[in-house]
């Protein structure tokens, strides 16, 4: 046994070099080369900074709302509900979600109504939802904007992000960015 205590103790240190010393300089040295230096997609807007790759909170009429999250928003705490679909408690949540977005929205039935608007990420902090999630919004944005509705499905259309090479996932659109390109219209 005392053969193996030296090797094991050599192996422990060169380990925790590695591992604490060597790897974390050489992600950051490749995250240099990346959009920001690694620092995220940052956003700048009326002098507040935001993350564009993290969900934003928008629950205010004159927006689109964002994707719900099970960890309001807080990227230090990302995560899930971890409630199954049969969960009674999960259930009423998700029911409390569609009755508020039904009196906001009274000319949208149930049946209409996009799952990722009532319905929060694995992550808890997804920044996209689908392009229906933002066309069954635009009639209460343009009735409390007063703008029209061709102009925000105009708005939509351009903010809309294509899947990877045409093929690899579903078309998706940035909330915030949309929400920052809807207060820039004049």
């Amino acid at each position: 046994m005392k053969k193996h205590i030296l090797p094991a103790i050599k192996l422990t240190v060169v380990m925790i070099l590695f591992f604490t010393v060597l790897y974390p300089l050489v992600v950051w040295g490749i995250a240099q080369f990346a959009p920001n230096s690694g620092k995220g997609a940052i956003i700048e807007h009326n002098g507040n900074t935001y993350y564009a790759n993290i969900g934003q909170s928008f629950s205010d009429d004159k927006y689109f709302w964002s994707r719900p999250s099970a960890v309001d928003y807080n990227a230090g705490g990302s995560g899930g509900s971890n409630k199954g679909a049969s969960n009674e408690e999960y259930l009423a949540e998700v029911q409390a979600r569609i009755d508020t977005f039904l009196v906001h929205n009274p000319e949208v039935k149930k049946s209409e109504i996009p799952v990722d608007l009532v319905t929060a990420s694995g992550s808890g902090l997804d920044p996209n939802f689908s392009v229906q999630a933002a066309k069954v919004q635009v009639k209460r944005i343009a009735k409390v904007r007063g703008i029209e509705e061709v102009t925000l499905n105009q708005l939509i259309e351009k903010h809309t992000e294509k899947p990877l090479w045409g093929i690899f996932g579903p078309e998706k659109i940035n909330v915030l960015k949309l929400n920052i390109a809807l207060d820039e219209l004049k």
